[in-house]
């Protein structure tokens, strides 16, 4: 039997040393390396919706790779591709390192300099392990084996613009399409989505910022799932401030693979204050969103932001989706401007201004109950359908005041160095 082999090395003289003695094992079919952590999740999450057999047997991931760090990549390779057996590549072969590669879900390491004589030995148990597997998945076991939920995260360009609004609405829309869905509230020190759906719940995202293996018992005790949402699941912000310190850009991570194995869908209201843990969570997202209104302050900021993403590695702004809100079609700043100006996609959808039909729901904090007839309502369930977080039958059709000269395209992830 053929082991298909994918190395994870961001080296390039390590990429060639590897491939080469890859190329020596017997039945060894390596793949052309990739160079960073972002671009194996991406190849592998394009495989895993092919099929199950197109997933590689191995994945090779050295120390080095990056930007994520190695063991944190094993994790989420290990969680979201479970029919992958995962080797780390490292310098540092002490118990302790390879009692916390194993933690994280590796199948074997392989000490450097490379022996040809261990890699063969974990290259061919890594693949009996995954075919194994594999043939158990082929009896129908209800094991999770796919890429894995959609992450969206929803981003303010400064505060007030309706983030946590939007975010709200298209976690709703998502559920009522029959996805299973989960909204998380990223804002650490002022989330508001609790209020805006009337829930007390006295757990919250800090409450898994220190569990190290989060199993679905965990999470069921963590995570809000009453009727009350519309039947959306809820992982809430702290109730005290002080204790978004707490939660870590390893600890979001760890938090956002394990619910997208549990969820289709997760959407994140990530705030408009950037730090380390709402960062991690916009560079695993699938599709990022920035809500900015059509002024000159707000415009800026936006570019502001995006400008930061980029310059962090966090996001290109081409693969960021711009949301234009409280849209007035004789504004001077209109959805084609926003996207010349900071350089991102403007959703086909822009968010009509109607404050009144909302008031009632907001001051009730029942965004849940606003009528089906509401046009900001119709109008962010159409953004729902446009990003992808509906039943393809169940989408919307775009309300006749679309933003016009808009690109949709695809968007891609980028992960910090």
């Amino acid at each position: 039997m053929t082991t298909r082999i994918l190395p994870a090395v961001g080296d390039a003289d390590a990429a060639r040393s590897i491939t080469s003695l890859l190329s020596q094992l017997p039945d060894a079919e390596p793949a052309q390396p990739v160079g960073d952590s972002t671009s194996l999740i991406d190849l592998l999450s394009q495989l895993a919706g092919e099929s199950l057999d197109e997933l590689p047997e191995v994945v090779l991931v050295h120390e080095r790779i990056g930007p994520v760090p190695a063991l944190e990549l094993i994790r989420e390779v290990a969680l979201r591709f479970p029919a992958v057996g995962v080797i780390l590549v490292t310098a540092d072969a002490s118990p302790g390192l390879y009692s916390a590669a194993m933690d994280s879900g590796a199948r074997g390491l392989v000490g450097l300099p490379l022996s040809y004589e261990e890699l063969a030995q974990r290259v061919q148990a890594a693949a009996a392990w995954s075919v194994g597997v594999r043939r158990h998945l082929g009896q129908g076991a209800d094991v999770f084996s796919g890429p894995g939920g959609k992450v969206v995260t929803v981003s303010g360009a400064k505060g007030g613009v309706g983030t946590t609004l939007i975010a709200v609405q298209l976690a709703l829309a998502a559920q009522a399409s029959g996805m299973s869905t989960v909204l998380v509230d990223l804002d650490l020190q002022a989330g508001d989505v609790a209020s805006y759906v009337d829930v007390q719940h006295r757990r919250s995202i800090v409450d898994l910022a220190s569990i190290q293996d989060i199993t679905p018992r965990v999470l069921q005790d963590v995570v809000y799932s009453g009727d009350k949402a519309g039947k959306v699941a809820l992982l809430l912000a702290p109730a005290d401030g002080e204790r978004a310190e707490e939660v870590n850009d390893r600890a979001v991570r760890q938090v956002i693979s394990a619910l997208r194995t549990k969820y289709e869908t997760v959407v994140i209201d990530c705030g408009t204050v950037l730090n380390s843990a709402n960062a991690a969570a916009i560079e695993m997202a699938d599709r990022a969103v920035l809500v900015t209104t059509p002024d000159v302050i707000t415009v800026r900021a936006a570019k502001r932001m995006v400008g930061l993403w980029t310059r962090l590695q966090i996001r290109k702004a081409e693969e960021t989706v711009t949301v234009v809100n409280r849209y007035i079609r004789n504004t001077e700043i209109q959805p084609p401007l926003v996207q010349k100006i900071t350089g991102t996609k403007v959703a086909g959808v822009a968010i009509p201004s109607n404050f009144k039909e909302l008031q009632a729901s907001v001051d009730a904090g029942r965004m849940q109950d606003l009528e089906a007839r509401a046009v900001v309502k119709q109008a962010v369930w159409a953004l729902a359908g446009e990003l992808e977080l509906v039943r393809r039958e169940d989408q919307p059709e775009k309300p006749a005041g679309r933003a016009r000269g808009s690109d949709r395209g695809s968007f891609g992830l980028r992960k910090r160095s």
